[in-house]
Order: C-alpha cells, then sequence, then structure tokens
C-alpha cells in the first residue's frame, strides 16, 4: 500500500494537470493528437464490416492516455492534428469510445506514436523540465532520475549536483551541463511506460485493472 501510494505521488504524475473554475484537479484529457483513422473501423474488430464504426486513435497531450474516438459525420480528420476531446461543443468527435493499451494501436498509429510524443514534451517542455528540478528518491536505492533511460547512478550524481548549483533552466541547458540527451530520454521513457514494461510510472497515467 505504501508503494503504491508513493507510485501515484511523483511530481512527474502530477505534471501540472489543468485545473477546473474551482480550482480541483481534471483527471481527464482535454486535447488529444490524432495517431490514426480507421474510417471502416478497426481490422481487428469482429463485427461484420457493415456494422463496424470507424474509429480514431488518439494520444492525450496532458497525460498521454491512449484513446479510440468515434468521430462526427463528414468529419476531417487529419493525422497529428490537436482536437478537443473534453467537455463542451466537439467539431471533430461524436464521442470517446474508451481507453485502450499500447497492444491495442494499429500499426500506423504506434509508427506515429513517437514523433507526436516527441512533440508533446517539446512544446510542454517547461513542465518536463521541471521533473529533473525536482525528481527524489523512490527507495533508499533507486531515484526517479534512474528510471529515464541512459541514467545510471554516475549521471544521476551528476544531475543533483549541478541542480544545486542552479535549477535547469531547459533542455539545452541540461544537455549542456549533464551528458544526456533529455528529451530523447523521456520519449523513450514515456513509451516504455506505455507498453507497460516497468511498475513505475512518471510521466503517464497507470492503466486501468481491465488492462492488466
Amino acid at each position: 500500500m505504501g508503494e503504491e501510494r508513493r507510485r501515484r505521488n511523483y511530481p512527474g504524475n502530477r505534471r501540472d494537470r489543468p485545473k477546473t473554475s474551482n480550482g480541483s484537479k481534471k483527471k481527464y484529457e482535454e486535447f488529444a493528437i490524432i495517431l490514426d483513422y480507421m474510417p471502416r473501423g478497426h481490422p481487428d474488430d469482429k463485427k461484420p464490416p457493415y456494422a463496424r464504426e470507424p474509429i480514431i486513435q488518439v494520444i492525450g497531450d496532458t497525460f498521454f492516455t491512449l484513446l479510440e474516438l468515434i468521430p462526427r459525420r463528414n468529419a476531417k480528420i487529419k493525422i497529428r492534428e490537436r482536437i478537443f476531446i473534453g467537455k463542451g461543443p466537439r467539431s471533430i468527435i461524436d464521442h470517446v469510445k474508451g481507453r485502450i493499451s499500447y497492444d491495442e494501436l494499429s500499426a500506423s498509429a504506434k509508427f506515429e506514436l513517437p514523433e507526436v510524443i516527441h512533440g508533446i514534451i517539446e512544446r510542454e517542455s517547461k513542465q518536463f523540465v521541471k521533473f529533473f528540478n525536482e525528481a527524489r528518491p523512490l527507495t533508499t536505492r533507486m531515484h526517479q532520475l534512474e528510471l529515464l533511460p541512459g541514467v545510471g547512478k554516475k549521471i544521476m550524481w551528476n544531475i543533483l549536483e549541478e541542480r544545486k548549483k542552479e535549477p535547469f533552466k531547459d533542455f539545452k541547458d541540461i544537455s549542456s551541463r549533464i551528458k544526456l540527451h533529455p528529451l530523447q530520454a523521456i520519449v523513450k521513457r514515456t513509451i516504455a511506460e506505455l507498453q507497460g514494461s516497468d511498475k513505475y510510472r512518471i510521466f503517464t497515467r497507470h492503466p486501468p485493472q481491465s488492462f492488466k
């Protein structure tokens, strides 16, 4: 129970989530990036072709949630377009069908995923730089920073020493002071979390129990 609570309380998991008008944290995606559009439905759908619904697969740009959406009739769908999926009038989608796992993504969606995640992280870079400045130990033997690909004990200590001198300003500042490509490390870590290859989550939401 204690370990699960620690996992939920990582600074990375709280990535400055948007708030409602009364100040409470929102737990849903408001915008998402289109990864794939299947006008004739998912090829793995067991329904007969005439009964299938067109499907859009997306990734949310706040929690990196993978979702399937049902588009509005005659909506113009563009891959990598950022669309509104929150509460309120929506021009592209009719409704959210539900969350999906990485394995349920189409081959095309998986192909688009790295570049789309790269773009989200680049656009929201301040929040990810904040992770480097605020990351803390997970246990007495492991630090959050060590979850990033390419970060071992030596680089971890370098990061901790450098941020004591002065907080990191941006990705360029990090790479100039540490032997690490921070943006690529975060992209790889995010994809690994979506694939479910690690119990720890620092940038993505935990999957529903039904995915496990």
